[in-house]
């Protein structure tokens, strides 16, 4: 055995092990030659020169265990050693010591008897909220929420308001969290310079465990604080993507009185996914008006353009996107942005059946995170022109192993199949993947879809009822499964059943309201189907529902409105099969 060797590293290993503990304490005024300490205010360190040298030699202790393997050990002697000098430092690196080696019960421990030890300090009562906001005990924490505000500076206050929703994030009870901190904001809530950042975060809160109608009521709060809040008409807008039209009015009148080119186009991509075409138009319009040189409303305006096929003007806001994109964009989103561009150029040339030049478009994109995209969009070009074997071949070839590339790779397959009307090779394509993740309760609806459209009804009905008895909270099942009974026209009364449950589950959803209407319209309630498609068209001007709704108004005889429904709704949509057959059954041309 090298006993000189082993002594010599162990020497070495004690002084690296001795530097490290009073590089720790040095903070503290731990060490021997300062002669007096520097205590943390409102600590009560002793001075005694012999428990001064005691602590430090405990506390060396306490960070050589800790870095050698006994956690346990270390947090023991620093916690003794906070106990006795009273100094906040040492509480928080017992209670960090804890945090690391993944305790929580230990850090709390630590936390509370440093706050119990410091009851006015900051630093103390930030660490035990934040460790029972982590250990899920959200109940324990509105008077330590409150001196924290009460405590947090003018200067970062609203910036502290602001990271509520995320603290409170990962609570399991989202009901409870968001009526603990409503406790805790019961001063700021009133306050004219707290007040509407304390609305606008207790309104996501809200949101978050489902309530929108407190949401709302809290955004409306926030704007009657302050006309002009941008984050009141963020949170409407948030409101407006759930389904909860009544917010609006919030973001039309934060528009009016503070028109932000980034609120605006905010609004405008909440409208394109609420299918309010027109809306999102003049939207984007109004901003690339006020603020020429700002490149995404571009972007997202020809996106539009080419959807409602107005092609040249889409060429053009693409054109000057690329202009303003080149001159400015940071490069990670400049290349994500080019590359959006190419594929709509792409998607320009392909509705024109020019091929090739859709390829060079593609052949563009080099951003490795989109290849993905183009390739998809390469297969779709080369199915286009009758090569459907080799876009298969395309798409099955795509790089990547992994479980998720697989599935990946199926679910681009099974799109493209999907968007040329092969309705049997995509259900074939979607039972592969549903074998990869029999459990994804999305990919198995998916597949019930795939087998309406390939007439397997029997199918069908029964994933949508094996789902609906595995996930009894799936309103998507019970709403499709309702309204495929009600087109069909059997079990009428069991389709509105089920519908109602899809409704209950998410009420005011504008689709299970349209199934509604569509179920009360085969019963032979007409009036009421009337008013419950008209509520959902107003939601949501979706072309199903103006195809459902164009026909209730045609069986009443109000000819003129139907006409007028429908024509809305090909603008939307002109090769939505729901929209041509009813056209056709009713002989309507428009």
């Amino acid at each position: 055995m090298d006993y000189y060797g082993s002594m010599v590293l162990y020497q070495r290993f004690r002084t690296a092990a001795l530097s490290a503990a009073i590089l720790a304490i040095a903070p503290l005024g731990w060490t021997q030659s300062s002669g007096q300490p520097a205590p943390e205010s409102g600590s009560s360190v002793v001075s005694n020169p012999a428990l001064d040298a005691e602590l430090f030699y405990e506390i060396f202790l306490g960070e050589l265990s800790s870095r050698t393997g006994d956690p346990g050990a270390g947090y023991a002697l620093i916690l003794e050693a906070a106990r006795r000098s009273g100094d906040g430092q040492l509480y928080q690196r017992a209670a960090d010591i804890a945090l690391q080696s993944r305790s929580g019960d230990y850090a709390l421990a630590a936390a509370m008897a440093w706050k119990s030890a410091q009851p006015q300090s900051r630093e103390a009562n930030r660490y035990v909220l934040q460790i029972l906001i982590a250990l899920n005990r959200i109940g324990e924490t509105p008077a330590l929420l409150r001196q924290e505000l009460a405590q947090s500076p003018a200067r970062i206050k609203a910036s502290t308001l602001a990271a509520l929703p995320q603290m409170y994030g990962r609570a399991s009870d989202k009901a409870l969290a968001a009526r603990v901190v409503g406790e805790a904001l019961a001063d700021e809530l009133t306050h004219p310079a707290t007040g509407p950042i304390a609305w606008v975060s207790l309104g996501r809160l809200r949101l978050a465990a489902g309530d929108k109608t407190g949401a709302l009521e809290a955004a409306r709060s926030a704007q009657g604080l302050d006309n002009a809040n941008e984050g009141a008409a963020r949170l409407a807008l948030e409101l407006m993507e759930e389904s909860v039209p009544q917010a609006e009015p919030l973001v039309i009148q934060a528009l009016a009185g503070q028109p932000v080119p980034e609120l605006r186009l905010a609004y405008a991509r909440v409208l394109l996914g609420l299918q309010r075409l027109p809306d999102a138009a003049r939207q984007l319009e109004a901003v690339t008006q006020s603020k020429p040189d700002m490149a995404e409303p571009w972007l997202v305006l020809a996106s539009l353009q080419v959807q409602d096929n107005r092609l040249p003007e889409a060429e053009k806001s693409l054109q000057r996107y690329i202009e303003l994109a080149a001159a400015g964009a940071e490069e990670r989103s400049r290349d994500r942005g080019l590359t959006q561009a190419y594929l709509l150029y792409a998607q320009i040339a392909e509705k024109k059946q020019d091929y090739p030049a859709a390829e060079a478009w593609l052949k563009r994109i080099t951003n490795v995170e989109e290849v993905f995209s183009a390739q998809s969009r390469r297969a779709s070009l080369l199915a286009r022109q009758g090569k459907l074997a080799q876009a298969r071949a395309l798409l099955r070839a795509l790089p990547g192993t992994s479980a998720e590339d697989k599935r990946m790779k199926l679910a681009a397959e099974v799109q493209l199949l999907r968007d040329l009307k092969l309705h049997q090779e995509a259900y074939e394509v979607q039972v592969e993947l549903v074998a990869l993740a029999p459990d994804d309760a999305d990919l198995v609806y998916d597949q019930a879809m795939l087998a309406e459209k390939a007439g397997k009804l029997d199918t069908m009905e029964q994933l949508l009822r094996q789902l609906i008895a595995r996930q009894p909270q799936h309103h998507h099942a019970y709403n499709a499964l309702g309204y495929s009974l009600a087109d069909r026209g059997v079990k009428l009364d069991e389709a509105k059943q089920l519908i109602l449950k899809a409704l209950e589950l998410a009420p005011g959803d504008p689709f299970i309201t349209d199934s509604l209407g569509w179920v009360e319209f085969r019963l032979g309630n007409v009036a009421e189907a009337r008013r419950l498609l008209e509520a959902a068209y107003r939601t949501r001007p979706d072309v199903e529902i103006g195809a459902h709704l164009g026909e209730v108004l045609w069986t009443q005889g109000d000819r003129d409105a139907a006409r007028k429904i429908w024509r809305e709704a090909q603008r939307l949509n002109p090769d939505n099969e729901t929209l041509k057959e009813t056209l056709v059954r009713l002989e309507v041309s428009l």
